[in-house]
């Protein structure tokens, strides 16, 4: 199955993370550059960096722009004319802090992990990009906890751990790396019964900007943890390993509902079928754009078709369907699709905290639109909103549903698709708000930064400049001061 059916089938849940440093010379729009770090501490030198310095410290490796193997590109080539000033691949924390140490200040610097940020923020231009695709082991530990470097992604995590029967509600993308979702919340198909991601992290290993190696734990630097659980990537520290608790891995029953008409009517049914919905149903509605939108339901429950059966009654008759259990990691699979290495695409979010009152008008936003642009409603409640807005720093526990908004485009036609995809996210902030969610992060968010974080942006600044006061880790998005 190739990313486009993923995305009839399932929208992307969850495929937005890696948030920490990546952008083009093209971007979509004119993409807000990284503003300068602050300034140095009195015992910090100054002048560029001595790479050369640098690279004997390093028990992994860095490259420079002139050097075979130079790549730095992530997920998205609409980025990938922005061009760090070097490398570095790091084997070890000390190779992190190496990294930190001479870059302090003097360059931007900014981890990438599975270079999946919507906004190519993993590659800091002429700047230092910390490559932790070396720190990807997953180790299970007693006492159901799993172990995973930074550099993991959700693919390899799920394979180590369906070897033990567990596994770790994430989102679906099997690129994407686990510490970026998890920074930024974590929403994923088994979100609705077991949680947010970050709602599973039990302590991160970080680098902060001075240096320091600290555990953030319930215990340990606990403003630290709990910014770490929403606040977003590239922000106050570059993590290094987490450690999760893991749920038993079920077995679930996978559907695909497809509608060709009456798209209006299924998105209001199921808006109020979600809402009522048990926590074993995750489910999203995602809306195709075209002279005559299209729409497809899909989802997974977490029990027997016959426990689902009963429950999709209610939705309106679709054209087609496809309803089959499975085990979890054979879900894993299904909504994984073939795993394609690049997607060219311009994407934002609103955050549906209550039904629309007229679903017939966030579909008509879609009429005319490419037939590779989707409007994708993901729903939450249930376990979501079991937790209470300012235990973490991700703020949207209350409300129904994410609505991703993605529309495909070749690098050359992403400024103009993203003037198009920003008229339908600004027309659907009019009817739901003007809340979005940090891991679709979008370059051209107006108010962007109340809009990811909502009553939480008060603390995460002071979060922000306890750990990071000099600005360090400053990029176009980071935690305004």
């Amino acid at each position: 199955m190739d990313r486009r059916m993923f995305l009839k089938i399932a929208g992307i849940a969850g495929a937005g993370a890696a948030l920490a440093a990546c952008s083009g010379t093209a971007p979509p729009a004119a993409a807000p550059q990284a503003p300068p770090s602050g300034p140095p501490g009195p015992s910090v030198p100054s002048g560029p960096p001595d790479w050369a310095a640098l690279r004997s410290r390093l028990s992994g490796e860095l490259l420079l722009p002139d050097q075979e193997g130079f790549t730095y590109q992530g997920f998205n080539p609409v980025w990938n004319q922005r061009t760090p000033a070097a490398v570095a691949r790091c084997a070890s924390v000390d190779d992190v802090r190496a990294c930190v140490e001479v870059a302090r200040s003097r360059v931007p610097i900014a981890a990438r992990g599975g270079g999946h940020s919507y906004a190519g923020y993993s590659t800091p231009e002429n700047g230092l990009q910390v490559d932790l695709r070396r720190l990807a082991t997953v180790e299970v530990l007693p006492g159901d906890q799993v172990r995973v470097g930074a550099g993991a992604q959700l693919g390899e995590v799920a394979q180590v751990l369906a070897a033990s029967g567990r596994c770790l509600p994430t989102g679906t993308c099997p690129t994407v790396g686990v510490a970026g979702l998890t920074l930024g919340g974590g929403i994923g198909v088994l979100a609705r019964k077991y949680g947010l991601t970050c709602d599973h992290l039990v302590s991160a290993t970080a680098v902060t900007a001075d240096g320091r190696v600290v555990t953030a734990s319930a215990e340990q630097e606990p403003d630290l943890f709990w910014a770490l659980r929403g606040g977003g990537g590239g922000n106050f520290a570059i993590v290094t390993e987490l450690v999760f608790a893991t749920v038993p891995a079920p077995q679930v029953t996978v559907f695909s509902l497809q509608y060709n008409a009456g798209v209006a009517d299924v998105l209001g049914a199921w808006q109020d079928w979600i809402r009522q919905a048990p926590n074993e149903l995750w489910s999203n509605v995602v809306v195709r754009g075209g002279p005559e939108p299209t729409c497809r339901v899909g989802g997974c429950f977490v029990g027997p078709v016959g426990g689902l059966t009963s429950l999709l009654s209610a939705l309106p008759a679709p054209a087609s369907r496809f309803v089959q259990p499975q085990s979890y990691p054979e879900a894993t699979q299904y909504f994984a699709g073939t795993g394609i290495q690049h997607e060219s695409f311009v994407a934002s979010s609103r955050i549906v905290r209550s039904p629309l009152t007229d679903p017939a008008r966030a579909v008509a936003l879609m009429n005319g639109q490419s037939a590779e642009s989707y409007l994708i409603f993901d729903g939450l409640g249930g376990a979501v909103s079991d937790v209470a807005a300012n235990a973490t720093a991700f703020p949207h526990r209350g409300a129904l549903a994410c609505a991703q908004i993605y529309f495909k485009t070749p690098p050359a036609g992403a400024t103009e698709t993203a003037v198009a995809m920003g008229e339908v996210r600004d027309r659907l902030g009019e009817l739901v708000g003007d809340s979005s969610y940090v891991n679709y992060i979008d370059p051209q968010l107006p108010r962007w930064a109340e809009a990811y974080y909502g009553d939480n942006l008060a603390r995460l600044r002071d979060v922000a400049r306890k750990y990071d006061p000099d600005r360090v880790f400053a990029f176009a998005q980071s935690i305004p001061r």
